[in-house]
């Protein structure tokens, strides 16, 4: 028989037509398999068929696969890799500082203390394609909230936009979110510091206004 006249033939437990490569299993979960870049088989799973499906009583809140389908056509058609964008974050960053491993000791004590921070915070386990803008302020808003120095937060902030422009290059998403302005979302609450006077030892208050700093990146 025919590949498309079989596949006409195919309907799911409401008798609805499936589409070629669509599929429903036993217990009710629909499977869509294709081809990745490399030509390996690959598979996506949801309980609802479209949207306007109801999801079944315990199961999670999931998109459909229709849905899912066209993300993975749009992904292919622009060429973002499929498999590269579910990394999460904190995986990108160590696949950012073991290519850039030719540094001074205090960059690396810096690399280790974001780690931490990304292991910490649940922007860490996100994957890399889940993270939007406002996902990135709202982080850049939590670690002030948590004590850490301005300073440290501008940082983190440049590497965590350099480590997402490498994503990009590598084509595993199209936007970077932390390609934002700093200042836009967070104050520098840094502390003056009061110098001594050379004459009289008396502190006098440090000019601020105006003042640049050089943020690195890790």
């Amino acid at each position: 028989m025919p590949r498309k006249e079989r596949d006409e033939k195919r309907r799911d437990s409401k008798g609805r037509l499936l589409k070629s490569g669509e599929s429903q299993r036993p217990d009710g979960r629909y499977a869509y398999k294709y081809m990745d870049a490399f030509g390996n088989p690959k598979f996506v799973y949801s309980w609802k068929l479209v949207p306007t499906d109801k999801i079944p009583a315990g199961k999670r809140p999931d998109l459909s696969l229709r849905e899912k389908v066209r993300q993975i056509q749009q992904d292919i058609a622009d060429g973002i890799d499929p498999i590269g964008k579910k990394m999460t974050v904190c995986q990108l960053y160590a696949k950012y500082i073991r290519q850039r491993g030719n540094v001074k000791r205090g960059t690396k004590k810096s690399r280790e203390q974001l780690m931490k921070l990304l292991s910490d915070d649940k922007l860490g386990a996100a994957s890399i394609d889940s993270v939007k803008l406002s996902d990135a302020k709202e982080w850049a808003l939590r670690m002030q909230e948590q004590g850490v120095a301005y300073n440290t937060i501008c940082n983190s902030k440049r590497s965590l936009k350099a480590i997402f422009y490498m994503a990009i290059q590598d084509d595993c998403i199209r936007k970077n979110p932390f390609d934002f302005p700093i200042n836009d979302v967070i104050n520098d609450d840094t502390e003056p510091k009061v110098p001594l006077t050379p004459r009289t030892g008396r502190r006098t208050p440090e000019i601020h206004a105006g003042r640049s700093r050089v943020c690195q990146v890790l």
